[in-house]
């Protein structure tokens, strides 16, 4: 499982990840896709500038998942000894 969160980016962005996940709610795109499709889209992902993206997938860790981020988002994603928390500014 793949969530992608997206803040205050291009539609054009948002077009390109709705072509392999559902959007189901603005800027939250969840689907069910490979390794490399997912490494693929992170990569076209970062490119943009201005806006905010954090990567959320389901891997063989403590918590069942991991988080990637870029950009400026409205929280800070923390790795405090393998576990994940967001922390607010």
């Amino acid at each position: 499982m793949v969530v992608i969160l997206m803040e205050r980016v291009s539609s054009s962005a948002r077009g390109e990840l709705s072509r392999w996940l559902v959007e189901v709610k603005s800027g939250v795109f969840v689907g069910r896709i490979s390794a490399v499709v997912r490494e693929k889209l992170w990569e076209r992902i970062c490119v943009p500038a201005g806006g905010g993206a954090t990567l959320i997938y389901t891997t063989n860790t403590e918590q069942g998942f991991a988080v990637k981020t870029n950009g400026k988002s409205r929280y800070r994603i923390v790795d405090l000894e393998g576990v994940f928390l967001a922390e607010a500014p």
